[in-house]
């Protein structure tokens, strides 16, 4: 089931209406999770940071020893071409993927050169401005470098994220606050976080536990840039 509305899918080579069906069920990224994809957003007729996230999702594929296939400026090209189909003012979510679709000699290892790739485009609104949600401890923490492929976003990585909702929302709260496997606070289940204390904001420094996030990157620039005191520590 799609999370938005308005979907055009990108595979083999052109645009589709639609959610198109794009694995195969031998596939090995359907049976064995090699999958990776990022996220972009068109807002208010602005795409920040498509470069970065096309550039981000190839080094993903390359951490789950998938070999990407597209170039990122072709994927910037690609990504414009399937969002002028869109009325001005449509928000839109851009999610290019990658998965290994052939095994290596072992099966679990993902064949070097078998890879598919796709873009989902769906219209989903941007949240209110006024938007909130209350933060609960979970008792899952984020994995470390040794234990998951914490160097890329991949799909593997969110059942994990899942079970902490779950059991954020069973103790009545709306989101996670996720510590490391040493206690410090990491981020939230679905995103990055920041905190203000004596008018210092604090977010937690990046410790190879989670992904430091592009948008989290441009939160920090853009509030040094307004003069905010935007420190990095462990939290």
């Amino acid at each position: 089931m799609a999370t938005g509305t308005n979907i055009r899918t990108y595979f083999e080579g052109r645009w589709h209406d639609g959610d198109v069906p794009v694995m195969k069920a031998a596939d090995h990224g359907s049976w064995l999770g090699s999958t990776v994809f990022d996220g972009a957003r068109l807002a208010n007729g602005l795409v920040p940071d498509l470069r970065a996230h096309c550039a981000r999702v190839n080094r993903s594929a390359e951490a789950l020893s998938i070999t990407p296939t597209v170039a990122t400026d072709d994927m910037i090209d690609i990504v414009r071409e399937g969002l002028s189909a869109y009325a001005p003012g449509t928000p839109v979510y851009i999610r290019p993927m990658y998965w290994a679709t052939d095994g290596g000699p072992l099966g679990v290892d993902p064949l070097p050169d078998a890879t598919g790739f796709c873009i989902s485009l769906e219209e989903i609104p941007m949240a209110p401005s006024d938007a909130s949600t209350t933060l609960g401890r979970t008792r899952f923490h984020r994995p470390v470098m040794s234990d998951a492929v914490v160097n890329a976003k991949a799909g593997c990585l969110y059942p994990n994220n899942a079970r902490m909702i779950f059991e954020a929302r069973r103790n009545g709260f709306g989101n996670a606050l996720v510590a490391d496997a040493l206690g410090n606070v990491a981020e939230a289940a679905t995103a990055n976080v920041f905190m203000v204390r004596d008018g210092e904001i604090l977010t937690p420094v990046p410790n190879g536990t989670f992904l430091a996030g592009i948008t989290r990157a441009r939160h920090i620039a853009n509030l040094r840039a307004e003069g905010y005191t935007v420190t990095a520590r462990p939290c």
